[in-house]
Parts: C-alpha cells; sequence; structure tokens
C-alpha cells in the first residue's frame, strides 16, 4: 500500500516506509481550503491547510510512500489521528467557506497552532514543490507564496522559516546588514 503525501507529508515523513516514489495525482488540485484547527490554527483562529479539490484535467504533484506490510495497520492509525482534521483515505475534502486568496493569506500570516507557523508550513511546501518537482507548476500553491511574501514584506514578519528558507526581503536584508555593521564598529 502507498501514501500519497501533498501537503507536510513532504517534509515531515514520521512513519515508517519503504520507498519514496514522486507522483501526480490526476483530476485533483492542491487547494488551501482545509482549516486547521490544531495543528497551523486554533479552534478559535483555524489555520489553513491544504486538501485536495475535484478539477478536470488538475493535476497534484506528491509523493507515494510504500508501507511495510507489517506496518500499514498502525501507519493508517496514526494518520487518522495526524490527519484528524480533514484527513479521508480516499480524498481530503473541505472548504473553509472562503476561496479568496487574499483571505487565505491574511489566515495563514495570523495563525499559529501546535506544529508551528501556518506561514511556515505554507513557505516549505513551496520550497519543497520548487525543489522536489521543479518540472510541475502549481499556480495556487505559488501563487499563495508569491503574495505571502508581499505581506510579509510590508507588515516585516518576523518569523525564522523566512531565514530558514532564505528568502531575500528587503527587511531582513537590512536588519543583517544592520547587525554586521554594528558589530564592525564595536
Amino acid at each position: 500500500m502507498y501514501i500519497f503525501g501533498y501537503g507536510s507529508l513532504l517534509w515531515y515523513t514520521d512513519f515508517d516506509y519503504v520507498e519514496a516514489v514522486p507522483g501526480v495525482v490526476s483530476d485533483y488540485v492542491r487547494r488551501f481550503w482545509q482549516l486547521s484547527p490544531d495543528h497551523r490554527g486554533t479552534p478559535d483562529s483555524p489555520g489553513r491547510v491544504v486538501s485536495l479539490v475535484k478539477q478536470k484535467g488538475g493535476k497534484t504533484w506528491g509523493m507515494a510512500y510504500k508501507i511495510p506490510d507489517e506496518a500499514i495497520e498502525s501507519t493508517l492509525a496514526y494518520l487518522n489521528y495526524r490527519e484528524r482534521a480533514g484527513y479521508k483515505r480516499e480524498q481530503v475534502s473541505g472548504n473553509a467557506n472562503s476561496t479568496d486568496e487574499n483571505e487565505i493569506v491574511n489566515t495563514i500570516l495570523m495563525c499559529r497552532g501546535n506544529s508551528g507557523s501556518n506561514l511556515e508550513y505554507a513557505l516549505r511546501l513551496a520550497d519543497c514543490q520548487r525543489r522536489l518537482a521543479p518540472h510541475h507548476r502549481d499556480e495556487h500553491l505559488f501563487e499563495i507564496e508569491t503574495r505571502l511574501l508581499k505581506a510579509c514584506e510590508k507588515a516585516r514578519v518576523e518569523d525564522e522559516i523566512l531565514r530558514q528558507l532564505d528568502y531575500k526581503l528587503n527587511y531582513l536584508i537590512e536588519k543583517i546588514q544592520h547587525k554586521v555593521g554594528s558589530y564592525a564598529s564595536t
């Protein structure tokens, strides 16, 4: 049995598998329409994570993880718990009331849950997609990333993920140059 990962399973695979195979699921697209009241938000302020949405002709790139036979039952039990806010074995479904990209970006910027900031989730996903499947362009994902980075620049957002993924935002570069300058003058 294979588990198809298209979100955080691309960088946080914490179950046993014997093989990871890149692949594409046809007639589905990845969208930030799933609410996350636990991992990337709270019940009062749910974040946004991706889900698969049926769309004729759509394609979603991801990674298929082959689960060893002896671990299938425990892996499914674990994933049922981990993905409890919107997980279905065949299809993840859900709508976060609004599919407006500006609202999605605003939600991602302000939410944080048990697994970290919603910004980290969105930017790690875009980074994985770019590094692992540069041949597969996910327009929705990269549009959200672009809008997030513009909003971070405007609001001068401080989140460690921006440095970890080496985003070259002007205010971060200025901050580093200021630190280097103050070290040089002492």
